[in-house]
């Protein structure tokens, strides 16, 4: 599925560099594209992932559920999460109702926080 070329997913609340509490507020930034939950095949639309310590991604295939790999197939804007003190990387990854990232992808850039 497609995504127009000006559509980008960014971090609202959060920037690099940053040091936090856990749990945190996530807030999911979107622009040029909208949301739609997991399953709702509609264009122009898809849902957040958050990516937890992800280094690579392979955005051809459906993204899996796991604690690196947080799915908000509701059409969540935002999330309180839980992360274990140290340094964590964050990136949002816009995805299709299937949990498959669009071409081009909708990503936003990979921050570091530190967790208190």
């Amino acid at each position: 599925v497609g995504a127009p070329a000006a559509a980008a997913v960014y971090f609202v609340n959060l920037k690099n560099g940053d040091v936090v509490t856990s749990p945190l507020l996530v807030q999911f930034g979107l622009r040029g594209v909208g949301v739609a939950p997991a399953g709702i095949e509609k264009e122009n639309t898809g849902h957040h992932h958050l990516l937890v310590d992800v280094a690579e991604v392979d955005v051809n295939y459906p993204l899996p559920t796991t604690d690196n790999f947080r799915h908000f197939g509701g059409g969540q804007t935002e999330a309180r999460i839980e992360l274990k003190p140290g340094t964590h990387t964050l990136q949002l990854l816009l995805a299709d109702h299937n949990h498959i990232p669009h071409h081009p992808v909708v990503m936003s850039e990979r921050i570091t926080i530190t967790v208190k």
